[in-house]
């Protein structure tokens, strides 16, 4: 029997899914199932292009940027990354993992972009491929009638209320987590509590020459620093420490932060001919989660189920991942709602694992075992070129991989 056409089921519907968040998440999870024929709505809370932070991509990025068809538009305004630099005071030295070296050869380099910029691509691709997009537009509340469709909630910027109905809901929403805030799902990491206080610089000091682009991770006394170079010449810079050293801060923002710069010498000596343009900004709660990735006709994606420490750069490829996943997990459910619940388990099943290669060495990333091991590189087994395949974004591991990482974990313990 021939496939039902998607379109053809929404009679009576504002639309077959509703997208809440604008981010790669939402836009990338919004492009593949309008592309599939769904009548899809996404609702953005500002208007794009808009600041967010997250800057540093992953190599794995790439294969999704091609299979949205985003990639050279991307590329055209990014800056090229080749590795990650991690900086040691208490080593005395940096040191520097190429992508290139990775276990997979294929994907050696990855971008540093603006998410400015980078998220509108996003979202003008989803409108292209069909999606519906309503900026302005916050979403409050989302209801679930027993038997009926999922009914949702929001205020634009005039202060006009609206309403939908969908068949389905995917819960974009990012750090607002909407749907874990609401169901009480969302959790505090209280493993990783964290906070975050950053801003941008021009003029700042790059490494020289085909390493200007990468990353750079420097330890510190309250933490770590990221050093982010910017394809248009500023620089993204921040400060990841423990939620308490930012609540007892006793000062401004800007002149907290300059304190904290001064007090880690690389990033100083790096900034002392630079100038911050616009406004330092600080983020406390900066780790959580939510005990489940999905429910009856409702999904999760990106920050809105986990945000992790970002050491690693994981943020917007998570988010591109799940939302992959996402896709033909609203496609099951909606084709063949009988088999919703299995679908559902698999996609829960399917982000914890996206996150798990990480989560062990984000819990670890300021322990000093773990700092010598970064910073006394040594191939035995093929080890270093299993972590550099997880710091490009090889979440999907295979058993050479995970072999090795699992003897990494041994060396660590």
């Amino acid at each position: 029997m021939a496939a039902l056409d998607p379109r053809e089921q929404s009679a009576g519907r504002d639309c077959d899914v509703f997208v809440i968040g604008g981010g790669p998440a939402g836009s990338t999870i919004a492009s593949l199932l309008a592309e599939r024929g769904y009548r899809v709505i996404l609702a953005e809370k500002d208007r794009h292009p808009r600041f967010h932070i997250g800057e540093s991509l992953l190599p794995h990025n790439l294969p999704l940027f091609d299979r949205l068809g985003v990639r050279q538009e991307i590329e055209r305004t990014s800056m090229t990354k080749h590795g990650i630099e991690f900086v040691s005071a208490y080593h005395g030295k940096s040191v520097t993992y190429d992508f290139a070296n990775a276990l997979d050869r294929r994907f050696p380099y990855s971008f540093q972009v603006r998410r400015s910029t980078f998220d509108h691509v996003l979202l003008k691709n989803a409108a292209e491929k069909g999606a519906e997009i309503i900026e302005n537009c916050r979403i409050n509340a989302v209801e679930f009638p027993k038997d009926a469709d999922p009914r949702i909630e929001g205020r634009d910027s005039s202060g006009a209320e609206h309403r939908w109905s969908a068949r389905f809901v995917v819960d974009a929403s990012g750090r607002d987590t909407l749907l874990a805030a609401q169901f009480g799902f969302k959790e505090r990491n209280r493993k990783h509590s964290s906070a975050a206080i950053f801003g941008h610089f021009t003029g700042a000091r790059r490494l020289p020459g085909k390493d200007e682009g990468n990353i750079s991770v420097v330890w510190f006394d309250n933490g770590w620093f990221w050093f982010i170079p910017l394809a248009d010449g500023t620089t993204s810079v921040g400060a990841v420490c423990q939620a308490e050293f930012l609540k007892n801060r006793g000062t401004d923002l800007k002149q907290f932060f300059m304190s904290v710069i001064a007090s880690c010498p690389e990033i100083a000596s790096r900034l002392e001919n630079a100038r911050l343009v616009g406004s330092v900004t600080a983020t406390g709660n900066y780790a959580y989660g939510s005990r489940q990735a999905s429910g009856e006709k409702f999904i999760l994606v990106g920050d809105s189920f986990e945000f992790v420490d970002p050491v690693f750069s994981t943020g917007v490829y998570l988010a591109m991942t799940m939302a992959f996943h996402g896709a033909e997990t609203v496609d099951s459910c909606l084709r063949n709602p009988r088999t919703a619940p299995r679908a559902l388990k698999r996609y829960d099943a399917a982000a914890r694992r996206a996150l798990g290669p990480f989560i062990w060495f984000v819990y670890r990333i300021r322990e000093p075992a773990m700092r010598n091991l970064f910073m006394s590189p040594r191939n035995w087994f093929r080890m270093e070129e299993a972590i550099l395949a997880l710091l490009a974004g090889d979440v999907g591991g295979s058993w050479i991989i995970r072999s090795r990482l699992l003897l990494f974990r041994a060396i660590y313990y």
